[in-house]
């Protein structure tokens, strides 16, 4: 059996579950790997939030193969639901991550001559 799996820019999604630290195959679980490059800074509970997020969609999508299409459908919903996270503060970029393109959207820096306002 060969893991399917679906890759996008913060996500991966595997057709897996995970012992000892490997991927093993397994058809009737889906593994998420959520910003495998550190992209980003999260607190537990904005993390928990795409967990959640992502168990929705998997139920969702209950009855459906386990294609690399229908899995990089999940990656997608989770890149827009990261994205929603990032506008609304609840996740922040990395600055100090080894990867920046702020490909979510330029980071809001506060400009003190904005008077504590975003640019």
């Amino acid at each position: 059996m060969m893991i399917e799996k679906s890759t996008t820019r913060h996500i991966r999604i595997y057709t897996a579950e995970v012992k000892n630290n490997e991927l093993v195959p397994n058809d009737k679980v889906l593994t998420v790997d959520v910003d495998p490059d550190n992209e980003f800074n999260w607190s537990e509970e904005s993390l928990q939030k795409v967990y959640r997020k992502f168990d929705e969609l998997v139920e969702n999508s209950s009855g459906q193969e386990l294609t690399e299409y229908n899995l990089r459908r999940i990656g997608s919903d989770l890149e827009h639901f990261i994205r929603s996270l990032l506008l609304q503060g609840e996740v922040s970029y990395n600055l100090g991550s080894r990867v920046r393109n702020y490909s979510m959207g330029l980071p809001r820096i506060e400009n003190p001559e904005a008077g504590g306002k975003y640019t």
